[in-house]
């Protein structure tokens, strides 16, 4: 066999995080050979920098919350949270880096690996060079996938990359706790990154240029989890901005319209930009730098070889929908391999239409905020006939049985005209394993008058469902 046949595949995947692996395994399963290139761990953000570490930060304090809120358990809780403890179970969840799990999955699914950072060299070839500066040139069959994900911003602002802040990944993978900490943002990262190192005993500041936190959603979860801040002490500023950073020996020092602010460490969680700079775009002439422009099928137009997937593309920033979009243009490669015609319909097994209007999404704060779909103010730009209904999650039993004092809104986003679900907000402790049976609704657009016969279980926190109804119906 030449060397040639050797470097060729059916498919190559450039990055292998959990969008790239998707893929891979998809194409793999439907009969034809990948390779995964990846230049770092095997896994990606997610695995090590991002979700899994981030949560397994937050899930300590979330529990002695819960108990501390039970009276009865209240009183066995005696002691404070082992920081020590958390730290080791969150690098636990990570393998302190080691992605040699992740390896021996790729193996075993059939997908040969590739050390290397992986780029474009006109129409099916892929170049990778490994830490060593050598390079091996891939050929590919039918398909390019490029899965390079997405990394944080940091704005051009005076003295802020000099005094080197931590980005999500310093966040997540930090291994002692900072005395004070400036939060410069107050999205999702920011908002829950402020909740986890609190409770690991930082001073927390959050400062956020909006006029509240978590902007995109509904204005009452930026507001409840601002209270909850507030509660525990952390320093929220909403409407504000940074104007310059700097070092004095150990501090950074954070300007603001309303003074200085002083920590021992800043992180800047502000925003992400594609990574598609280095990966030779410009050799099929695209645009280095910026995201991609896919179909539905997550291919690049006028380049029917190639496919643009997860947060590459730009299209929802979340490691769910990478894994939805890489699902789906895996199924649309194997088809079109085989000569199949990939149809664009909306509900196609090759397209991706989930991540438009009905991405579900968890906020993994104090009180936690799951929404799917629209809010109120994205039904209203895009003119359809809605109506917002909301009840308070606290007065049903499940609730008040699940913490004393339990507090909480649901908000509904209905549409007039066709009576089924375009949004749906859920506020308060535990939502996020709520909010399926909405994305379900939602995506399925389930009649209202069908809905009032999914009757939920008493006495569960799912019976907000039925007060929706109920407040609805009038």
């Amino acid at each position: 066999m030449s060397s040639a046949e050797e470097n060729a595949y059916d498919v190559i995947v450039i990055g292998g995080g959990s969008t790239g692996e998707n893929v891979a395994d998809i194409v793999v399963k439907g009969g034809l050979s990948a390779v995964l290139v990846e230049a770092e761990l095997v896994g990606g953000d997610c695995s090590y920098w991002a979700c899994i570490p981030s949560k397994a930060l937050l899930r300590g304090p979330e529990v002695l919350g819960e108990a501390r809120a039970v009276r009865g358990a209240a009183a066995a809780v005696t002691g404070e949270l082992d920081v020590e403890g958390t730290l080791a179970r969150r690098s636990s969840f990570t393998g302190d880096g080691d992605d040699a799990g992740q390896v021996t999955w790729v193996e075993g699914a059939g997908i040969a690996l590739l050390r290397g950072t992986g780029r474009l060299d006109g129409e099916r070839t892929v170049v990778v060079t490994d830490g060593e500066g050598n390079e091996t040139r891939l050929t590919a069959r039918h398909a390019v996938a490029l899965c390079t994900g997405s990394e944080a911003v940091i704005p051009p602002v005076e003295g802020l990359r000099d005094v080197e802040p931590w980005t999500p990944r310093e966040a997540t993978s930090a291994k002692a706790v900072p005395g004070r900490l400036i939060v410069v943002g107050g999205g999702v990262v920011g908002c829950e990154m402020a909740t986890a190192w609190h409770a690991l005993g930082s001073t927390v500041t959050v400062i956020e240029l909006a006029d509240r936190l978590l902007a995109p959603l509904e204005p009452a979860a930026g507001a409840a989890v601002a209270a909850s801040l507030k509660d525990k002490g952390i320093d929220v500023r909403v409407a504000t901005g940074v104007t310059a950073a700097r070092r004095e020996g150990t501090e950074v020092v954070v300007s603001t319209a309303d003074g200085e602010v002083r920590a021992d460490e800043v992180l800047v969680s502000v925003g992400r930009r594609a990574r598609t700079l280095g990966i030779g775009l410009e050799t099929v002439g695209l645009q280095a730098g910026e995201y991609l422009d896919v179909d539905d099928t997550l291919q690049v137009p006028g380049l029917p070889w190639l496919y643009g997937v997860g947060d590459v593309n730009g299209r929802r920033l979340l490691t769910h929908m990478g894994k939805y979009q890489a699902r789906q243009a895996g199924a649309a490669i194997v088809a079109r391999a085989r000569g199949e015609e990939v149809s664009l319909a909306d509900w196609s097994p090759f397209v991706a239409t989930a991540d438009s209007v009905a991405t579900p999404s968890v906020v993994f704060t104090d009180p936690q905020v799951a929404s799917v779909g629209r809010t109120a103010a994205e039904a209203e730009k895009a003119g359809l006939p809605h109506r917002v209904v909301e009840y308070e999650i606290g007065s049903v039993a499940g609730a008040s049985l699940f913490a004393d004092g339990y507090k909480g809104k649901a908000i509904a986003i209905v549409d007039t005209h066709r009576e089924v679900l375009l949004g749906v907000t859920l506020i308060g402790p535990a939502v996020g394993e709520l909010i399926h049976a909405a994305t379900v609704a939602v995506v399925g657009e389930v009649p209202i008058a069908r809905l009032w016969h999914a009757v939920p279980s008493f006495p569960t926190i799912s019976e907000i469902w039925l007060r929706l109804l109920e407040t609805y119906r009038g």
